[in-house]
């Protein structure tokens, strides 16, 4: 404990802040993903024959991206503050595996982007039909945060669609004509991809970072150690 000093100490603590709002980042996907799961409003999604599978697909893999953000800034922070070499190997390893994943990830999205943009379509006509027919809450509420996220009402954007109680509040002309559903997640892909693909750059950078700053600190711990 405490045998680096300078420079190092500097990465140090880097990579103590650095790791500590990974993990807060982890725990909130954690926390909403869990939230999702068991809320009262969303849980029926998980329990009725027909429900929509991709929605359910998502938050279970949210629930484990959230809970190997927080392994991962939990290594990172015990392992800078500690300075311990195990840990933060163990954090380099984690942190290549994912950022392998986002790497094979992104080249998967980009060679699949009209299947992805296809099936989220489908989602959403699946879940939005499944709604018109048994008006569950549960359903009403997953359709109310895609359509106040993507700013969209139904599948053909009319007033006159079947489910105006789940469309963003509108005034004038737009309260009778707005963008449909699908077409806004058209919009999110073909317009949007460059800003996904930017945050995905951001983020594979920051991950590269992560693992250099973790090995020259663990470098550094055991030159000062032999030398002790």
């Amino acid at each position: 404990m405490g045998v680096v000093t300078g420079g190092v100490s500097c990465i140090k603590y880097l990579m103590f802040a650095f790791n500590f709002l990974f993990w807060l980042a982890g725990t909130g996907v954690l926390a909403v993903s869990l939230w999702l799961r068991f809320d009262k409003k969303t849980e029926g999604l998980f329990q009725v024959e027909g429900s929509p599978s991709a929605f359910f697909t998502g938050v279970y893999i949210l629930i484990v991206a959230g809970a190997l953000m927080m392994v991962v800034g939990f290594l990172g922070c015990c392992g800078a503050i500690r300075e311990s070499p195990c840990m933060l190997g163990l954090f380099f390893i984690f942190l290549l595996v994912l950022f392998a994943a986002e790497v094979a990830a992104g080249i998967w999205g980009l060679s699949n982007k009209d299947t992805i943009v296809n099936e989220l379509k489908d989602f959403y006509k699946q879940t939005y039909q499944n709604y018109i027919t048994t008006r569950q809450e549960a359903l009403k509420e997953a359709l109310r945060a895609i359509q106040y996220s993507l700013q969209c009402c139904g599948t053909i954007g009319t007033a006159f669609d079947g489910a105006q109680d789940t469309c963003p509040t509108k005034e004038g002309l737009q309260a009778l004509v707005t963008t449909s559903c699908p077409a806004a997640i058209d919009d999110l892909f073909n317009s949007k991809l460059h800003i996904i693909g930017g945050v995905g750059i951001g983020i594979g950078v920051i991950m590269i970072f992560g693992m250099i700053f973790s090995m020259l600190l663990c470098c550094a711990i055991k030159r000062t150690r032999e030398v002790v």
